[in-house]
């Protein structure tokens, strides 16, 4: 049996993109009715509310970029190189938001936020490559 690749892309991309709205679900919470919503709202630009609004928006992007690049792999699969090694860095990218919810709740070094975003640079600089050399291969 074959594995697939870009399809887990795609599951997981889903599932992580849902976690992440339902973690803006916890920040509106957080902005308009927690005990202390005004020092949490003033607090926009800085510190633990800054850092959770990028690991919302880049856990959405990150996981929406896993289910183009899964969609991608899936569909032209058979005409590009390097699918696997592609798949494997776009999920590997999806370290980054998590890495800097564990910064905020946890206090942990950005080490998963630099390998995640690396990773993710990686896998879609690489597609692109791809698909120009897919360009040149098969015109």
């Amino acid at each position: 049996m074959e594995k697939i690749y870009g399809k887990n892309n795609i599951a997981i991309g889903f599932l992580v993109m849902g976690l992440f709205m339902f973690y803006g679900f916890l920040l509106i919470y957080l902005r308009d009715f927690a005990p202390g919503k005004a020092e949490w709202a003033d607090s926009y630009s800085i510190g633990k509310h800054f850092e959770s609004r990028l690991a919302h928006v880049h856990g959405n992007l990150f996981a929406f970029l896993n289910i183009l690049i899964g969609y991608l792999l899936l569909h032209f699969r058979d005409k590009l190189k390097h699918v696997k090694i592609i798949s494997w860095l776009a999920l590997t990218g999806l370290l980054m938001p998590l890495g800097i919810l564990s910064e905020v709740y946890f206090g942990l070094p950005p080490v998963l936020v630099l390998v995640g975003a690396l990773a993710m640079t990686a896998s879609v600089i690489w597609l692109g490559f791809s698909f120009i050399r897919m360009q040149q291969i098969h015109s």
